[in-house]
């Protein structure tokens, strides 16, 4: 089992709808496993977890987190991601 610095951990963390959030692809990097396959996952087990655990972020929102990173590496993205809270 490998540890993560809390460091890496932390600076992934956003604050989006007043909650403190991880991106499925920053997520997915820590599992290190594929981002749609932890998508895959979650969807299969929806049940497991609590209504506020995961939300997809608005076209919106997803524009804003883009431009306030000025990355252009999210362009093979198909679809809005989706966030996970803490809980």
């Amino acid at each position: 089992m490998t540890l993560i610095p809390i460091e890496k951990v932390e600076s992934k963390i956003l604050l989006i709808r007043g909650q403190n959030v991880m991106l499925d692809r920053d997520l997915a990097e820590l599992y290190v496993v594929p981002t749609g396959r932890l998508n895959e996952q979650v969807r299969r087990n929806i049940k497991r977890f609590p209504e506020d655990f995961m939300f997809q972020l608005t076209k919106e929102e997803f524009k804003i987190l883009k431009s306030q990173f000025a990355i252009s590496s999210w362009g093979g993205t198909r679809k809005l991601p989706n966030v996970f809270t803490e809980q």
